[in-house]
Formats: structure tokens, C-alpha cells, sequence
């Protein structure tokens, strides 16, 4: 049993990071961002890369693990603001089926561009995966690195409700998000809160890849495999809902992790089971938005 919980939870912190950033760009710009998989994959690259070149120069693996979070943070300060103000601010105003094909054309195209860089063969960045103690658990060792992620997980979470609900960026927001026609007539820099939540989003999902990259091989179609599961969170959990994030991504991990010990070869079945099951009871998810009323 407690080796079910330890994975699950494992398994739903990365993946909540990541789905972090897909409800968020949704919540904010009604963005569903199916190339949010072809960042979570450049993340994963990029850290591999860098955590490759630490390692021949002899950084330590807690130095490897800072230096492929401050690539994460860097390469999403740049890749955030050229995709939002050259691709995504054109279709604003359009319908979210707009969107989707905009984004899976782009999901096509950086898949393309990854390929190009970093070729068809397996990086592996196993060193950071050791920057942490073995942890024992019930008779059980886990990798310490796996609870960092949790950590990581936590924190983010309440950074960002904080964000959304405590400070005057996030109430902000909320107006844009409601009416950005009356927040901008009243002197609300539309653009700017479109474009940094945009950026913010997408730093969540290349953080996610960069500090899953230690974890496993980094190989192409980990971006399509990733989005596929956090597509599923946003929807069990409900679109754009930060704690709906949350609750979705444990549940799937649960449904996961029960495949895995159970019958390993449902283990991608499950996530659907899931989604669907949760959808015909909740066709909303668990925290639907509240929509204004019609009269």
C-alpha cells in the first residue's frame, strides 16, 4: 500500500506541473496549447544537454540539478514571448477550436525543429538523478530526487494560487480574463498580463521536462505522451482550475499507478478509463468554472 501512495504521488507531482501550465494558459487566454508537449520536450533536451555539460566539467549533481532549472527558466523567458506575440496574438478572438489546430501546427513544427537539433537517438542525464539521499519508506528505498519533485510540485501549486488570488497581477488577470475590453479601456496593459501569464505557462511545462529529463530517456515522443496525460488531468480536474490541476493529476496517477501493479498493459488504457469514467458522472470535471447566468 504505501508503495502505491509513494508512486502515485511521485508520478501526479511531475505531472501536475506540467498540467499546471496547460490550465493556466487556458484560464487565462482560453488557450487549449496542444504544442505545451513540444515544450515539455525541448525542456527535457535542453536539460539533458546541459546537465551532459556539467557533468564532463565536473559539477556536482545538486550543481547539474540548479543548472538545468536556470536553463528551464531562461530558455522559457525566451520561447515564451516569441511564440505569444508572434504566432498566438493573431487568433485571438477566435473560437478554441482555433486554437487547438494553431497549436498542433505548432506542436508540429517544434517537434520538427527538435528533431533537427538534437537528432532521433536517446540523452540521457542520469547524474542529477543522485543529488539527493535514498529515502526509506516502509521497508521500501526511493530516490530522494523523486520526493524533491513532490516538493517542487507543492511549491509551484502554492506559489501560483498565491499568485492568482493574492497579489494585484492576479486580480488583474482575473479582470482580463472576464472582460479585456473594459480592463484595457480602464488603463489595464492587456498585452503584458497575456503575454507573461503565457510565458509563465510554458515555464511550467519546460521546468517539467527539464527536471523529469533525469529520470528517463529523452527521446522523441515524449512530448505527444505527455500532453495526452495532461490533457486528461485538465479535464478530470476542470478547465482552468488550478486546485482541478491537482486532483486530476493524482487521480491519474492513481489510475496509473493500479495499471502498472496490477495489469501492466492497460497502463496507458487506464488514464482513458479514467478520463471517461470521471466525464459521465462530471461532465465538467470536479471544479467546473462558474459560468454567468443568462436571463
Amino acid at each position: 500500500m504505501i508503495n502505491i501512495i509513494a508512486d502515485t504521488l511521485i508520478y501526479g507531482a511531475w505531472l501536475f506541473i506540467a498540467s499546471l501550465g496547460l490550465t493556466l494558459i487556458f484560464g487565462v487566454l482560453r488557450i487549449l496549447n496542444f504544442a505545451h508537449g513540444s515544450f515539455y520536450a525541448v525542456g527535457a533536451y535542453a536539460a539533458a544537454t546541459v546537465a551532459t555539460w556539467l557533468g564532463q566539467n565536473q559539477v556536482s549533481s545538486l550543481g547539474q540539478v540548479l543548472g538545468i532549472v536556470v536553463a528551464a527558466v531562461i530558455l522559457a523567458m525566451l520561447l515564451g514571448p516569441i511564440v505569444e506575440r508572434m504566432v498566438l496574438k493573431w487568433f485571438y478572438g477566435r473560437s478554441e477550436v482555433t486554437f487547438l489546430f494553431v497549436t498542433y501546427a505548432l506542436f508540429l513544427i517544434m517537434e520538427a525543429i527538435t528533431q533537427a537539433i538534437w537528432g532521433v537517438r536517446p540523452y540521457y542525464a542520469v547524474d542529477p538523478y543522485d543529488a539527493f539521499s535514498i529515502i526509506k519508506i516502509g521497508g521500501f528505498e526511493y530516490v530522494g530526487y523523486d520526493f524533491f519533485l513532490i516538493v517542487v510540485a507543492i511549491v509551484l501549486g502554492l506559489f501560483t494560487h498565491w499568485l492568482m488570488n493574492h497579489t494585484k497581477l492576479g486580480h488583474l488577470t482575473v479582470a482580463v480574463i472576464h472582460n479585456p475590453e473594459i480592463s484595457e479601456a480602464l488603463g489595464v496593459n492587456v498585452i503584458r498580463i497575456k503575454t507573461f501569464m503565457f510565458t509563465l505557462g510554458i515555464l511550467y511545462a519546460v521546468l517539467a521536462g527539464a527536471l523529469t529529463a533525469p529520470t528517463m530517456p529523452v527521446q522523441p515522443g515524449i512530448g505527444i505522451n505527455m500532453v495526452i496525460a495532461c490533457f486528461a488531468v485538465v479535464v478530470i480536474g476542470g478547465l482552468g482550475s488550478i486546485p482541478g490541476a491537482a486532483i486530476g493529476a493524482l487521480t491519474v496517477a492513481l489510475a496509473r499507478t493500479l495499471a502498472i501493479y496490477n495489469t501492466p498493459g492497460l497502463e496507458l488504457f487506464s488514464i482513458y478509463a479514467c478520463m471517461t469514467l470521471v466525464l459521465i458522472f462530471k461532465p465538467e470535471g470536479f471544479f467546473p468554472k462558474a459560468a454567468a447566468r443568462r436571463i
